[in-house]
């Protein structure tokens, strides 16, 4: 694709000055084909627009800079796609609770968590290191687990991460986790010892761009509604 089409996309996804679910999705999607070169152009093209429409509007500013961030962060995740494979992980045994750990340890921005409960203490110290290392990091989970015994969310929260609870009579019974915004962990696997050593339990890794973003909306529905 030429620059002057890839520049004149990035000029519609503007207009509004918000990146849409379905401008987000197909941004991602063009991200792996562009060469590093028209990865460039594209990001540095968006800092110029967006030093343009504050220039001309600047009430808008903190809309346009929300904007040009969702861009980057698109491009970059995008980008990660070809680097992504998938795989299913199996308990009982170490698999589950490994790739859990190694993509704590691999986030680059983000990790976003939505689970039952989290109760095994090495994911709770991963996941509190890439809080240290400036990661950002969000947890959902359920209220009815938070006090049982040998649960790490209250630790957690006590040392800064930021933590949100279902707080209703029901359960949030989700059990995934979104890693820079472009991998997906998702399978039945609980956060816990009990179900490395003893439960038959999965979890799937995917990079697959629409099955990402569709759990990452998920995430940020659930993390307004128990805010």
């Amino acid at each position: 694709m030429r620059h002057k089409d890839l520049e004149a996309q990035l000029r519609e996804t503007l207009e509004d000055i918000k990146l849409s679910s379905d401008e987000k999705v197909e941004l991602r999607k063009l991200a792996p084909s562009l060469s590093k070169d028209e990865r460039r152009f594209l990001r540095n093209k968006g800092f110029d627009l967006a030093r343009a429409s504050i220039d001309a509007d600047a009430s808008q500013t903190f809309k346009v800079l929300k904007w040009l961030e969702q861009v980057v962060k698109t491009l970059d995740s995008g980008a990660l796609e070809n680097a992504v494979e998938s795989s299913a992980h199996f308990s009982p045994g170490d698999e589950c609770r490994r790739k859990i750990i190694d993509l704590c340890h691999q986030a680059k921005q983000s990790i976003d968590i939505c689970v039952f409960t989290i109760s095994d203490d090495s994911l709770s110290e991963a996941i509190y290191k890439a809080h240290q290392r400036g990661i950002k990091v969000r947890i959902i989970t359920d209220n009815d687990k938070s006090d049982d015994l040998g649960s790490d969310v209250d630790d957690l929260a006590a040392k800064g991460v930021n933590i949100r609870m279902d707080q209703s009579p029901n359960h949030m019974h989700h059990k995934f986790a979104v890693f820079d915004q472009a991998i997906l962990l998702n399978g039945s696997f609980n956060w816990t010892r009990s179900a490395s050593r003893y439960n038959q339990e999965n979890v799937v890794v995917s990079g697959e761009v629409a099955i990402v973003d569709a759990f990452q909306r998920k995430f940020e529905a659930l993390w307004s509604l128990f805010g």
